[in-house]
């Protein structure tokens, strides 16, 4: 390791360190762990309700494609899908 990395490691491991000690060991930070707890169980469901709204959304095209290709009968498939649910560019 060379002498600046070990140095910028050093001074990480200083901050972070003091950032912990911070928020457990003082009153004002025992405080902002009280406010901060909250708000991120509150982001937390706000990121399922943004997942499960794209999901239906995307539940919502796939049923809007095949209701197309029934109309037209020309019998295409959807455009591919990735293990996620994607939908990959064609």
């Amino acid at each position: 390791m060379t002498d600046s990395r070990a140095v910028a490691a050093t001074i990480a491991g200083a901050v972070i360190g003091g950032a912990i000690g911070y928020l457990f060991f003082t009153e004002r930070g025992r405080a902002a762990r009280r406010q901060v707890g909250p708000a991120l169980e509150h982001f937390s469901r706000e990121l399922v309700s943004v997942r499960n709204t794209l999901r239906m959304a995307a539940e919502v095209a796939h049923e809007g494609w095949q209701l197309l290709t029934g109309a037209l009968g020309d019998g295409g498939t959807p455009p591919p899908r990735s293990p996620g649910g994607r939908t990959r560019p064609a």
